[in-house]
Order: C-alpha cells, then sequence, then structure tokens
C-alpha cells in the first residue's frame, strides 16, 4: 500500500492537497458562517426574551395590594398578543401559579437558575416531546410590596424556525462543500497540468538521449524558475557524459588504430616466416624483429594503463622533498649520448624543491626531454629552466626549432596525438608521451601548457612546492 501511495503522480498529489486544502477552508468558512447565524438567532431571541421580562417586571414593580395582583393575569394576556411561539409563566409570592400560557412546559432545570445570573443572561434550550425546541430565560421579579417575597417570571420562545433555517443552510452548506471540493479538484488537476508541463518537456527531452545524440540539451530559458536549476544540472550532467563518451570513442578508435599496425606487422612477419623453411638466421632476424614490435605493445599498454589509472583518480604520488634541478642533471645524463650524437646542446639554469613523487616527475620531465631531443634540429639546442617560490615550482624546457602551429598546441596533450602524421608508426613512439606528463601533474595539483616562440617552442609545467593530499586527475 505504501509502494502504491508513493508511485502515485505529482499531477495526482497536487490535485489531491489542492482538493483537500479547498475543502479544509470551505469547511471553517462554513463552520464559521453558521456559528455566527446561531449567535445572531440567539441575540434576537433574548432581546424579544429580555424585553418580555422586563415588562413583567414593570407590571410586577406596580404591585401595591392583592387586587393589584390579581390583575396581573389579564395583563399578562394582553401583553403576549401578537408574539406568536412566545410563552409566559409566572408564579406569586405565594408559590401560586397566577399565570401559564397554555401548553409551556417549563423544565425543572430553567426554574432552578433564578437565584444565579445565568437564569435571566444566558439562555437555556429544550424540547418538548423530543420534537418542539424552545429558548428561555427564568428570574426573580419583586414586587411593590416590600414585605412580599419576589415573583419568579419564566419566559421562552419557539424556536423549532431557526433550527429548520439551520438544517437547510447545513445541507446547504455541505453540498457548497462537496461541489467547491469537486471543482477545485477538478481546477487542480488541470492547473497542475500545465505548471508541470514544462517538466513533461524535460522528460521527454530527456528520452531523446542516447549514445548517439548525447548533443541533446534540455530547456533553460522557457521552464520556470524552479527547474531551471535542475534543467542546468542535467545539462551539466549530459555535457560530462557527452565529453566522457567521445574521448572514450576516440580513445577507442586511437588504439584500435595505434595497435593494428603492429599486430598486422608481426602477423605478416610470422605469416612469411612460415610460408618455406628458413635457415636459423632468417629466423632469429624475424624474431628480432617481432621482439622489438612486443616491447612497443608493452610500452603502449603500459602507457594506457597509467593513463587509465590516472583518469579514475588512482594515481597516489609519493612524498618525498628534492631538488627538480638534480633530477634534470640525472636525465642529461641520460639523453647527454643521443644529444651530443644529434649535435643538440643541452643547459640548465635554476633550481627548485619540491615535495612530490620522484619516479613520477623524473618521467615527465623525460617525455619533454624525448619530446624535445626528437624534434630539435642539428645544432640547436634545449634550455631546461627551474625555479620555485613559497608556492610553486616551474620548470620548463624550450627547445630550437620550427614553431608547432597554433591550431596543434592545444591538441598536443591528448592521447596518439602527433603534429606530424606521417611520422604517426615510425617507431618514435606511441603518442602517449604528453599525455601522460599531463597526467602526473595533474596528480600533483599541477599542471603544463605548451607555446611557441620565434623558432623554438617551449612547455612549462608547475606543481606546488609541497602537497597536502593526492589530487586525481580529470
Amino acid at each position: 500500500m505504501r509502494t502504491s501511495i508513493r508511485r502515485k503522480s505529482l499531477t495526482f498529489r497536487l490535485t489531491l492537497l489542492f482538493a483537500a486544502a479547498s475543502t479544509a477552508v470551505l469547511l471553517v468558512l462554513g463552520l464559521i458562517v453558521a456559528q455566527s447565524v446561531e449567535h445572531h438567532f440567539e441575540e434576537q431571541d433574548m432581546e424579544a426574551l429580555t424585553g418580555k421580562l422586563e415588562l413583567i417586571r414593570h407590571a410586577m414593580a406596580k404591585v401595591r395590594s392583592p387586587a393589584d395582583l390579581a390583575a396581573i393575569p389579564q395583563q399578562m394576556d394582553d401583553s403576549l398578543i401578537g408574539h406568536h411561539g412566545l410563552v409566559v409563566a409566572l408564579k406569586g409570592p405565594d408559590g401560586r401559579t397566577l399565570f401559564a400560557t397554555e401548553g409551556a412546559p417549563f423544565p425543572q432545570p430553567l426554574l432552578d437558575r433564578v437565584k444565579t445570573a445565568a437564569g435571566a443572561n444566558h439562555p437555556y434550550v429544550w424540547q418538548v416531546d423530543g420534537q418542539m425546541p424552545f429558548r428561555g430565560i427564568a428570574a426573580e421579579v419583586p414586587t411593590g410590596v416590600p414585605s412580599w417575597p419576589p415573583a419568579v417570571v419564566a419566559v421562552a420562545t419557539d424556536i423549532s424556525h431557526h433550527r429548520n433555517f439551520m438544517d437547510s443552510f447545513m445541507t446547504t452548506l455541505w453540498l457548497v462543500i462537496v461541489g467547491g471540493t469537486a471543482a477545485t479538484g477538478l481546477l487542480g488537476w488541470f492547473v497542475a497540468r500545465r505548471g508541470l508541463a514544462p517538466l513533461r518537456e524535460m522528460r521527454r527531452r530527456a528520452t531523446e538521449v542516447s549514445a548517439q545524440h548525447l548533443d541533446q540539451r534540455l530547456p533553460v530559458d522557457t521552464v520556470p524558475v524552479e527547474l531551471a536549476e535542475l534543467a542546468e544540472s542535467l545539462n551539466d550532467m549530459l555535457a560530462r557524459l557527452e565529453e566522457s563518451f567521445t574521448r572514450l570513442s576516440d580513445f577507442s578508435s586511437d588504439l584500435a588504430h595505434e595497435l593494428r599496425t603492429p599486430v598486422s606487422n608481426l602477423m605478416t612477419q610470422t605469416q612469411v616466416a612460415l610460408s618455406k623453411t628458413r635457415t636459423s638466421g632468417e629466423y632469429r632476424e624475424v624474431l628480432e624483429s617481432n621482439a622489438e614490435e612486443f616491447e612497443r605493445l608493452s610500452r603502449m599498454i603500459s602507457d594506457m594503463l597509467f593513463l587509465a589509472k590516472s583518469e579514475n583518480g588512482l594515481i597516489v604520488p609519493g612524498q618525498e622533498t628534492f631538488d627538480l634541478a638534480d633530477e634534470v642533471t640525472a636525465l642529461f645524463d641520460f639523453y647527454g649520448a643521443l644529444a651530443e650524437e644529434n649535435g643538440v646542446t643541452l643547459k640548465l639554469e635554476g633550481s627548485g624543491r619540491v615535495t612530490g613523487d620522484r619516479l613520477m616527475l623524473r618521467r615527465a620531465i623525460g617525455n619533454l626531454l624525448s619530446n624535445a631531443l626528437r624534434y630539435t634540429p642539428s645544432g640547436g639546442d634545449i634550455v631546461v629552466k627551474v625555479s620555485a617560490d613559497t608556492e610553486t615550482a616551474r620548470l620548463s624546457v624550450e627547445n630550437s626549432g620550427e614553431p608547432i602551429p597554433a591550431e596543434h598546441l592545444s591538441r598536443l596533450f591528448d592521447r596518439f596525438y602527433r603534429v606530424d602524421a606521417s611520422r604517426r608508426h615510425s617507431g618514435d613512439g606511441a603518442g602517449l608521451g604528453l599525455a601522460i606528463t599531463r597526467s602526473i601533474l595533474r596528480a600533483h595539483r599541477g599542471d603544463i601548457a605548451g607555446r611557441t616562440g620565434e623558432g623554438s617552442n617551449t612547455f612549462e609545467m608547475w606543481i606546488p612546492t609541497s602537497i597536502v593530499t593526492p589530487h586525481g586527475t580529470d
């Protein structure tokens, strides 16, 4: 049952709330009106009853003798002419009933109230034979003879017409409440349907989103303010999904393209070797060639695993304080022979201490040096500059050579991307070096950027001088 209630539509819930609210308002309003009408009728009756009581009080005040007292019943008859539904009972000072309207059964509880203030100020309601209702008051009335005890007067009026009116009024009230509830429910359903139309439009647009249509976005300008933030959040989510899906698709496509060549080479060389009997030397050449391709595949797979961990925030840099200049010097020793062979001069300027993962940062710097050596012409130079302040350490690698076109700078750190497409399979790497470098720096809460100058290219990386908590990559 609870599950069924919770799964009711928002339109149904709003309609139910509208109907309940209108019912409560109409009911309270009806009860207030009914009480007001009932109070008005009581005031009217009390005005008539107190007026008649004062008339009797005035007549009794003129009684000076038994003869005057005997004339009171005739005066009472005369005073009741034209007052339909009004009944009076009068008991003299001696306790005898001097006057009583025919069919006026005054109950004992009313007569017992004559000695209290409630007797004349607060009416008492009763029914005769369970059908005819009366409202009456009672009070002691002194005579003109001081030695006589006061007389007792009870005055009442028939309130059947009031009750009939209230019964009819309450019946009409309930019909109005029921009709108002139904009308409000219908109008509430219509208003809720119109009000939730933007939500249904958002749902319709959301159903159009698929792997092939991740560019769909929910309307923001045309929805109410209450839904605009939701639409913006969903659009941001769709943008992230589109970016991730596009990146995954590009990665899969690039990966398949990159793996196709070494696998094709391995298959071709192996099939050629198996096509006829070969000498041991020839088989050895084929195996050596295959080993090179396997090494390339191994490096590529290792690099891709590193990038996958980086993108999922699984890289946790170590915490070691060292000087970046020492790492550059060590890398100069490693690349020195290659630089000398290519006629390239290596230079180091400055120093700076950082706290981070020594091996990961050495790999990042090594990738930059390797990339610079690959594209620096003979006779050129590579200058590494290191600096640090209290917050940030910076390292730049500048190499002479043809400037990289501006349209390629923003994509240099994408996986498998190369500026020179003709060199994609020349054996100079898989195009993952700069992507790995950026992942390492972002794991250290840093980043890298490239810029060009006149006859030079510069890659500058920066990281905080100390890392309090590791930071995953995007």
